[in-house]
């Protein structure tokens, strides 16, 4: 499967929205510090989400009768990819516009599609996605939240974890169990639309190493939801999470993590006319790997653009992707510490030290290593379970 991979150009009419992307973001962030930028798509500002939006930059691959621009795969690659290379907070609007919105244009009711989508749009309604649950992690065939049919709707018990941006989001798409047991695996899983507004909703923030609370728990006690909650067809939830995963799993924010880190090194570098052969290396090794991805997430856009689901393509881009992200800071902080008498700048030590301390979440984000290799060798024949 992995051999439809395809070298794939940007169309010249994406291509030309970098220009008006860049001037705004160079206004936008001209005073935000190297390690600020390098929380980026973990970064959440709903007032910079709004400014995008007010330049038609949010739902951009979404229809016009529903507030998008009825633009491509690329047009969104170009914007997120100047997004997050120049380090914008982007987190209050990004899963909404990656994978909410795309999954209810596919599988939602005509309702659906008319009430969130423009709100999608217009940044007024951010998303976080309810998927892994504690004691499951990455497994979410074992899932245990649930919801039960009650009075022409659905009583929810259970518990998220990991779920990003929960106490701050509007919504949650969650996978539940809506018939049989955790025995069943695959079978009588469903997504629901939660308002996280509705009683029964506790949300807890969890802090991490670094100090930020980008996640949280969530727990559901005796939710009660509309009818109109479950999206798709009830017990089809893990064909549809899968379709929604590989918009997850294949964009830029799969390689892009680490290059606050990156530019802010690079301007040391031009600073100190640093030139030697171990920086040059450490540069060459970046960019030839950083290429590589990036034509194949490209290639993926390209799949996407096609109508095409490619889940196990997606899954080896994230898994090498983040493999990158990861190899960067370790990289970095060794090429700097072989010149110990050389002053480092503040900004340069502040930005490597908040990009070690994160980066091991990158290989948990999205799927582990194990779940994503496990894809992988199905897709290409090799295990069958």
């Amino acid at each position: 499967m992995i051999d439809t991979l395809e070298l794939t150009a940007i169309p010249t009419e994406d291509e030309s929205l970098r220009a008006d992307i860049r001037a705004f973001l160079d206004d936008a962030l001209a005073d935000m510090p190297p390690d600020q930028r390098a929380r980026s798509w973990m970064g959440f500002d709903a007032e910079f989400s709004q400014a995008l939006a007010a330049r038609g930059w949010l739902g951009m691959t979404l229809p016009r009768e529903y507030g998008g621009a009825a633009r491509g795969h690329f047009a969104r690659f170009v914007l997120s990819e100047e997004l997050l290379c120049a380090g914008a907070p982007v987190s209050a609007h990004w899963i909404a516009d990656r994978q909410s919105a795309p999954l209810i244009l596919k599988y939602g009711t005509e309702t659906q599609r008319q009430f969130y989508l423009p709100r999608i749009c217009r940044a007024e309604a951010f998303f976080c996605i309810g998927m892994s649950e504690p004691n499951s992690g990455s497994d979410l065939a074992s899932i245990r939240t649930r919801a039960e049919p009650r009075d022409g709707g659905w009583l929810l018990n259970g518990s998220k974890i990991w779920t990003t941006n929960a106490h701050r989001s509007h919504y949650m798409i969650a996978l539940v169990r809506t018939s049989g047991t955790a025995a069943d695996r695959h079978q009588g899983l469903s997504q629901l639309i939660i308002d996280l507004s509705l009683p029964g909703i506790t949300i807890r923030p969890i802090e991490d190493l670094a100090g930020d609370a980008h996640f949280s728990e969530v727990f559901f006690d005796n939710v009660a939801l509309d009818a109109s909650a479950l999206i798709g067809t009830e017990g089809d939830g893990w064909q549809q999470v899968n379709a929604e995963l590989a918009f997850e799993r294949s964009g830029p924010e799969r390689i892009y993590s680490s290059m606050a880190l990156v530019q802010c090194w690079l301007s040391h570098c031009r600073a100190m006319q640093i030139n030697d052969a171990h920086t040059t290396a450490a540069l060459g090794e970046i960019l030839t790997q950083l290429a590589t991805l990036r034509a194949m997430s490209l290639a993926i856009a390209g799949q996407l653009a096609c109508g095409r689901s490619p889940a196990t393509e997606a899954a080896l881009v994230k898994d090498l992707g983040t493999e990158l992200e990861q190899r960067i800071p370790d990289l970095l902080a060794q090429l700097l510490s072989q010149t110990p008498d050389r002053a480092i700048p503040p900004e340069l030590l502040r930005t490597l030290a908040y990009v070690e301390q994160v980066s091991p979440t990158y290989s948990l984000r999205g799927g582990t290593r194990e779940i994503l290799r496990g894809i992988i060798a199905r897709g290409l024949g090799l295990r069958s379970n």
